[in-house]
């Protein structure tokens, strides 16, 4: 049978659920709905001993006046005292049921109602509501008795109506279904009473209805037998053997009818507790006296004994105030002839300070996460056995700790964060819970707890470096690893995984994802190409890392690639130009002084740094010693005066070379003509023209013709000289400038490599003063081209000071 009932603290009110009209549960249930937030309520539930486990005990959700949902969201949780769980609570459907079969007996022992309590916990929010279950008493114990049988013995002259207390029958049980009655068995001599003890146990008193008579029976033996009110009764028999004695004048008497003693729960075994002391004033054998307890319970006779001879009680076993506070027995003193005389002995327990503090874990998390507001850590209780300051408690934790005790109800703790946890910070916390009583000397009992603060995603990614910068040599080898970038997350787990990405670059332009790729995993990047310094000098973009959180977190960093210059351009002429069928001739004045700039190498190279630096070297000449090239800037000068002595034609071989490990180098091939004077220029041109391949073969021919025909060619060349010289001096006298005309000169000294110009890219002006009748030069000008894209070049310097110019390429 299982009872429930509700006490509020503002009002009392008792439903039962089980006999209450349904009319008055609902009238009931409203009520207490409005007064759910006013007080805290104690719920009462009366279970019987000994009910099967998984019985129904109520229904916690309705005693509570919460919906199955609210049961759940709140985290109920059933709390017992100490480490036993009592009771189960089904969630789905909030019934209470028993975990197991409970002994009234073993729980609560001789106390009587027997109350056990728990606590209701709801977690969020932290709310405690007490709870209280009656265990209700069955008769399942009979009363027994400790002797099988009873030794009486009774002097012969004792008087119809003496009494003679018998030793009382142990039941377990408690209320009606311990022992309520003795009978005895029908008999001529005696009837039984039944009394009852201060305590309220009931024993037996034998009385004398008619004298006894030694001589006729000197042995009576009789059933006692006791009864308890349970359904059905459960009865208890022990034999009773009266022996009748001679007479015995006197009986013993006790100094004391009450004896008061206070022992120390700690004391040892064989401790001296009293002594009591009885005389008889009979001699010999009815004067010598012998103690004993009388009618003692089950807990007397194992906690103490009295010598048979002194009177001594001595502690057993040891005692425990938490256990029994007090011991009431009954000495008796029995003396040789039978008589006998019986004192109470009443001993006090003392508590002393020997049970530390015990602390009883009801809720644990182990993990919580960092920047949530006051969290529960854990629940649990405290309890102390010990009585008055010993029992008396304190509780405390680590100082420095972000954390809190909050006391609730009957010894109750709820350890909570104080404010919100980084754990970035700190990822761990070992709190130790202190609880000390208040005896003396203090005990203090420690429980300690680790705490971990779980990640949330709260940081992003960051680089090592805001900004990167990596050097690449151009001409580099495809895949190459160029650099690695790294960031770190001071999460965990998965919030701390980073993946790299390249972000879309911000010139539209720069084709990012065929130049650079990235490892997504450590960063790394890698050139997908070979780069090229003449074509690009250096890039941007950026990267990002991004976590494995939700919501992800993200970063970025700036990264520059530099591409470093290799000596992979060799040096480029722009002047002289090299064309193999017309090779570069410059004219030089036999008169030049030394150190005279005949012509000045031009070229670039598209390197960059000391691979773009250019020297000039003269590597080969047709006399070495006239001519030298100036290293850093290519101008080609004579070294010495020219004599009649040297060849008119001379050929140069430049080398230009780079300052590139290892250097490159390119060759210019330079032609130098010798002149005397400006009526002879012409004079040398054809052997100039012999250089040419093509045209030496054709003068070849001619020679041959030459030799056929001498006296015709040599007729031929005497006249036209002829003309030529009266032609120009005509032309000087009449125009008082110098012009020649073109047709006066032969083809071949003209047009030598047949494109109308002595050189492709670079030209001399070259003038004859006029009304002089001289032959000299008068001017002798390099015209310095312009360089086009086209690679060509174009005069566009004029000279306004002479009205005819003779071009020679």
């Amino acid at each position: 049978m299982i009872n429930c009932c509700i006490f509020w603290s503002r009002g009392t009110m008792e439903t039962s659920l089980h006999k209450a009209p349904q009319k008055r549960q609902v009238i009931a249930i409203i009520f207490l709905l409005l007064l759910w937030e006013a007080g805290s309520a104690t719920i009462k539930y009366s279970v019987l001993e000994e009910t099967d486990r998984g019985s129904l005990v109520g229904n916690l959700a309705q005693d509570l006046g919460l919906s199955l949902r609210e049961l759940v969201i709140r985290g109920a949780q059933i709390l017992s005292k100490g480490n036993k769980q009592l009771l189960q609570l089904e969630q789905k459907s909030g019934n209470l049921f028993l975990k197991e079969k409970l002994d009234r007996e073993e729980l609560c022992g001789n106390t009587n109602p027997c109350i056990l309590h728990f606590q209701v916990l709801l977690k969020s929010p932290v709310q405690f509501i007490q709870g209280e279950i009656q265990l209700q008493d069955v008769n399942d114990h009979a009363p027994e008795f400790m002797e099988d049988e009873i030794l009486l013995k009774i002097v012969e002259s004792s008087h119809p109506g003496a009494v003679f207390p018998l030793k009382i029958a142990q039941d377990l049980d408690v209320g009606s279904n311990t022992v309520q009655n003795y009978t005895i068995s029908t008999n001529a001599h005696f009837h039984l009473l039944t009394r009852n003890h201060s305590d309220g146990r009931k024993y037996p008193e034998l009385v004398l209805d008619k004298a006894l008579d030694r001589e006729k029976q000197a042995q009576i033996r009789l059933t006692l037998t006791a009864l308890d009110s349970g359904s059905p009764p459960k009865t208890g028999t022990t034999q009773v053997v009266i022996v009748v004695l001679d007479i015995n004048d006197n009986a013993p008497e006790f100094a004391q009818g009450l004896y008061e003693v206070q022992v120390q729960e700690n004391s040892p075994v064989g401790s001296l507790v009293i002594t009591v002391s009885a005389r008889d004033l009979d001699a010999g054998t009815h004067g010598e006296l012998s103690y004993s307890l009388f009618q003692s319970s089950n807990q007397v006779t194992r906690a103490f004994e009295i010598n048979a001879d002194t009177g001594e009680i001595r502690v057993r076993k040891l005692l425990d105030f938490e256990e029994i506070q007090s011991y009431r027995m009954e000495i008796e003193a029995s003396d040789g002839g039978g008589l006998s005389g019986k004192c109470t002995v009443v001993i006090d327990v003392m508590d002393v300070n020997d049970n530390a503090p015990e602390l009883t874990m009801s809720l644990l998390i182990s993990e919580i996460p960092e920047n949530s507001p006051e969290t529960v850590v854990a629940i649990f209780g405290i309890s102390d056995p010990d009585s008055g300051d010993n029992g008396k408690m304190v509780c405390s934790i680590q100082d420095h700790l972000p954390f809190l005790l909050k006391p609730n109800e009957e010894n109750f703790y709820s350890l909570v964060t104080e404010r919100a946890l980084d754990r970035e910070r700190r990822a761990e916390y070992n709190i130790t819970i202190t609880v000390s009583d208040l005896g003396t000397p203090r005990l203090t009992t420690q429980h300690t707890i680790t705490v971990q603060v779980s990640d949330i995603n709260d940081n992003a990614p960051v680089f090592t470096q805001t900004s990167y910068t990596m050097f690449v040599h151009e001409n580099n080898s495809p895949a190459l690893h160029i650099g690695t970038i790294s960031a770190t997350d001071s999460d965990s787990g998965s919030n701390a995984h980073i993946t790299y990405s390249l972000l879309p670059p911000q010139d539209p332009q720069l084709a990012l994802d065929s130049l650079i790729s990235i490892n997504a995993d450590n960063g790394q990047l890698f050139a997908l190409r070979a780069l090229d310094y003449e074509a690009l000098q250096a890039f941007e973009f950026h990267v990002g890392a991004t976590d494995g959180g939700s919501p992800a977190l993200s970063s970025e960093a700036l990264v520059r690639v530099v591409v470093l210059d290799n000596n992979d351009n060799e040096p480029f002429v722009l002047y002289p130009m090299q064309n193999t069928s017309a090779p570069c001739t410059e004219l030089l004045p036999r008169a030049a002084e030394p150190g005279y700039l005949i012509t000045k190498v031009v070229a670039v190279d598209r390197d960059s740094g000391q691979n773009a630096w250019l020297s000039f070297q003269l590597l080969k000449a047709t006399e070495p010693g006239l001519f030298s090239v100036w290293a850093h800037n290519g101008e080609v000068r004579t070294t010495r005066l020219l004599s009649e002595r040297d060849v008119p034609k001379h050929r140069l071989l430049l080398l230009v070379k780079d300052n590139g490990d290892p250097p490159r180098s390119a060759s210019v091939t330079l032609h130098v003509l010798l002149v005397d004077g400006f009526s002879q220029p012409y004079l040398p041109l054809p052997e100039v023209a012999r250089d040419d391949p093509v045209q030496e073969d054709v003068l070849t021919l001619y020679l041959v013709i030459a030799l056929a025909s001498v006296s015709s060619l040599f007729l031929l060349s005497v006249l036209l000289f002829v003309g030529v010289r009266l032609c120009r001096r005509a032309r000087e006298t009449s125009l008082g400038g110098c012009s020649v005309p073109e047709g006066h000169f032969p083809g071949h000294l003209v047009d030598i490599s047949g494109a109308g110009t002595l050189s492709q890219s670079y030209q001399y002006e070259v003038c004859l003063t006029g009304g002089t009748g001289t032959n000299e030069f008068k001017f002798l000008k390099p015209v310095l081209p312009n360089f086009l894209n086209e690679g060509g070049y174009r005069n566009t310097e004029e000279n306004s000071h002479f009205r005819d110019c003779l071009e020679f390429s």
